[in-house]
């Protein structure tokens, strides 16, 4: 069966024992694609993963992906999934190779089909020459490329990335972030599960944003980046001083540092370009930058209602 849904959930709810309530009654279609789980730790992320693959049984409602019913037959299900999980779970004592090619194989591969497909997998996310290493050697971010080559390895419909970037510094994060970028061109539709919205705008389609196990936002994510009505301002120094002169003509601003400041824009656009480059020449200050600010999605998360 073909859906054209990733993930779809009906009233979803999930209440660990002891009365912890994960899930409460989330309801939401999330196309194919590449799409951002976001919340904060503890907003529900993991569990509704873990619902995703079987793992978990709801307390109330239900939960498919690619138009397939978890409850059904959740191993099925598992069979069009590929996961990579947040923990550490990769035995340090086996190479890459041994690891990524026995997963295959758990996952429907022939033996040697398992072999060749790792050794590619594996030159993807650019382990190539470290295949053969024992993983305890390896530094978090070849364990990362690991985790992702693994839940590739089978050509999944679907993978589950769970946090995908912790641990990384900021070039294992972008080189991670790049891998990501091209699952979709390999056909394969990615959720990825994180607190930093910064990843999920660069490299996800859509969004989906949970707080407190209830959903709070989903749309594409172009589409919930939207202009504030604020022109970022950026000069050489004296902003301060530009804030006050404009104010005296009755233009509001907020200074952010000593070179950038956010000039509100009511009514006429033009008038107030105008402005700030006129005052700016006054004070003798060299004007760098001016751009229409958008919201960021961390913007939008804080903003919406709880």
């Amino acid at each position: 069966m073909v859906d054209d849904l990733l993930l779809r959930t009906d009233r979803l709810s999930l209440r660990y024992p002891g009365g912890t309530l994960a899930l409460d009654e989330l309801t939401v279609d999330v196309p194919r694609g590449s799409v951002g789980l976001v919340g904060a730790n503890g907003a529900g992320k993991t569990t509704l993963l873990r619902l995703a693959l079987g793992q978990l049984r709801p307390t109330a409602g239900a939960i498919e992906v690619v138009g397939r019913a978890v409850a059904e037959d959740p191993i099925g299900v598992r069979a069009h999934i590929g996961f990579m999980p947040e923990h550490d779970c990769l035995p340090p004592d086996q190479t890459a190779a041994d690891v990524v090619a026995t997963l295959g194989e758990l996952a429907g591969l022939p033996p040697r089909a398992a072999r060749q497909r790792a050794s590619e997998v594996l030159d993807l996310v650019g382990l190539d020459e470290a295949r053969f290493r024992p993983i305890g050697g390896f530094s978090t971010g070849m364990r990362q490329r690991t985790k992702l080559a693994q839940a590739i390895v089978a050509d999944p419909e679907v993978v589950l990335l769970d946090e995908p970037t912790a641990g990384l510094d900021p070039i294992g994060r972008e080189e991670m972030l790049a891998l990501v970028g091209r699952l979709a061109g390999f056909g394969i539709s990615a959720l990825v599960a994180t607190h930093l919205l910064d990843d999920v705008q660069r490299v996800c389609d859509r969004v989906v944003m949970i707080d407190g196990g209830k959903l709070r936002h989903t749309g594409a994510t172009q589409a919930l980046l939207h202009r504030t009505g604020a022109l970022r301002v950026q000069v050489s120094d004296g902003a301060a001083h530009l804030a006050e002169v404009l104010g005296a003509d009755g233009v509001a601003a907020t200074v952010i540092d000593d070179a950038t400041l956010d000039v509100r824009i009511d009514g006429d656009e033009g008038r107030v370009l105008d402005l700030v480059r006129d005052r700016a020449d006054d004070l003798g200050l060299a004007l760098y930058a001016l751009t229409t600010r958008r919201t960021s999605l961390d913007e939008l998360f804080v903003d919406q209602p709880q």
